[in-house]
């Protein structure tokens, strides 16, 4: 990471994307854009903290010019925004790449894929067969990225500098897998609903990359004195726990709002940006 200039605002916001700062259209709505941009000209550090890539989450955000590193995949990768460039990326050991292997072989190949990183370019390694309603409609969605890699043989799935492991399923069948997962090896799972969709996701990162891992690491950089994070998702929870005051949309689980010190107005409504609009307000 990066040095920056410590501003006099000594208060980092952390806002996750789906759900939360993104509409259920998984768009950003006009207000929210301008909102951020303005407040963030005037001295405002915020950034997002997502369980997308960065690719998918600059291509959500880049009419807004987030000055401090964005925090992606859960916080196994940090990016700088205005560069769309990658900057801190963590990643398996080895041992623990044949380890998850051995896990998974017989169940990645028809629910998940693998996210490696060849000389320094993002690949999504599949296998190519049939596939779990939930991975094909995720390949639909993504019919036109090029990072996709379509294999025959599950060998290979696990080559390259491995970050992240994503599969997706029904609850039932994902449930199992989860467990053994969690079980073992040393390292991060998040296992949730889809915000979008009926689909689950069990995701798997590296030991400390989490969202909140992430948060205190900004916040230890830009050596701010207070945390705010907003959030709808189990995957929120961890920076839930670290967070200063930590606000919930409306529309979040019940989980999440019950963990929330404020429920503040619902994704459709702009909750994020209006909260952040009256607390400049209230600094003023």
């Amino acid at each position: 990471m990066n040095s920056y200039n410590v501003q006099q605002n000594k208060t980092l916001y952390v806002t996750d994307l789906d759900g939360t700062l993104m509409r259920s259209d998984k768009t950003l709505s006009e207000f929210t854009v301008n909102t951020l941009n303005q407040l963030i000209d005037q001295g405002m550090l915020i950034t997002y903290a997502t369980a997308r890539s960065f690719q998918s989450a600059w291509e959500i955000t880049k009419e807004i010019h987030f000055p401090v590193p964005v925090i992606t995949r859960n916080g196994t990768v940090f990016a700088n925004q205005i560069l769309k460039k990658e900057t801190d990326i963590s990643c398996f050991s080895e041992k623990e790449v044949n380890t998850l292997k051995d896990l998974l072989t017989g169940t990645i190949e028809r629910i998940g894929f693998v996210t490696a990183y060849f000389d320094g370019k993002m690949t999504k390694s599949y296998c190519n067969g049939e596939l779990s309603r939930g991975l094909q409609k995720y390949l639909d969605e993504h019919a036109n990225d090029k990072r996709m890699r379509m294999l025959n043989d599950v060998a290979n799935l696990f080559d390259g500098v491995v970050t992240y492991v994503s599969l997706i399923a029904e609850k039932d069948e994902l449930q199992p897998v989860y467990e053994k997962v969690m079980n073992g090896g040393n390292w991060e799972c998040n296992f949730q609903k889809d915000t979008y969709g009926d689909e689950y996701w069990l995701e798997i990162s590296p030991h400390n990359a989490t969202k909140a891992k992430a948060v205190m690491k900004c916040k230890e950089e830009l050596q701010c004195d207070r945390v705010v994070v907003f959030g709808d998702s189990i995957n929120d929870l961890s920076m839930f726990a670290i967070a200063d005051e930590a606000c919930a949309v409306e529309n979040g689980r019940d989980e999440v709002k019950s963990a929330a010190t404020l429920i503040i107005p619902s994704n459709e409504d702009d909750g994020v940006a209006i909260y952040l609009m009256n607390q400049w307000k209230l600094q003023e």
